[in-house]
């Protein structure tokens, strides 16, 4: 009897359980999800999470980590690949054990074990893909960097405004001058119209006063 023992053995040897585990493990990978056993789907779910988690950190530590498991290339692919990029944001729990009742023959309970993500009739967000976090040994740095550009960002653009003011406040003089400068232009202007206007008037009396004296001059001679 296993009272107080946590891990179900499954009837079989240490290697035997390893292998059977492994073997379930690439086909849920490889097909996302597989009917069996409740107590392989329970054991299984246990084996291929953690294994999820390494995933999610891409790196060659990792992956040599979760092929001492599998020894599988393609399924390592697979679970470095889609699986990873789909699962980034979950913190965990990224199978789940739907019953299906009791087989008949042996009348043992099976399951059917899936990945959360790959199932679109329970999540209608299974069609997008979700990037994994990629964790970077610098990362820390670099928000220290970012920290450092933003503080020292703002002086300079202080300083820049208040050149501007500067800027405007000595062209005030500038456009004071222009205007004044327009002001005398148009003073010219209006003082040459006037003495055209003179001119022109002065002419005038000029061409009618000639007429009268030619007619003077005529009849004194006659």
């Amino acid at each position: 009897m296993r009272h107080g023992d946590k891990v179900n053995n499954l009837g079989r040897t240490a290697a035997h359980r390893r292998a059977l585990l492994a073997n379930l493990a690439i086909s849920l990978i490889e097909h996302k999800r597989i009917t069996t056993t409740l107590a392989k789907a329970k054991s299984l779910r246990q084996y291929v999470e953690p294994l999820v988690t390494k995933a999610k950190n891409n790196t060659t530590h990792s992956r040599r980590v979760v092929f001492s498991y599998l020894q599988n290339k393609n399924a390592v692919t697979e679970l470095f690949g889609p699986i990873a990029d789909k699962v980034g944001e979950r913190p965990g729990g990224y199978v789940r054990i739907i019953k299906l009742g009791f087989r008949r023959g042996d009348g043992a309970e099976t399951a059917m074990i899936e990945f959360v993500d790959f199932n679109e009739v329970y999540n209608p967000n299974a069609g997008k893909v979700k990037q994994a976090k990629k964790t970077r040994r610098g990362g820390r740095k670099s928000a220290g960097a970012s920290a450092v550009a933003a503080e020292t960002a703002t002086p300079v653009a202080e300083a820049v405004a208040a050149e501007e003011v500067v800027e405007t406040v000595a062209s005030e003089p500038a456009v004071e001058e222009v205007v004044a400068q327009a002001e005398e232009v148009v003073e010219q202007v209006e003082t040459a119209a006037a003495e055209v206007e003179e001119t022109v008037a002065e002419a005038a009396e000029e061409a009618t006063e000639t007429p009268a004296e030619e007619e003077k001059k005529d009849e004194e001679q006659a």
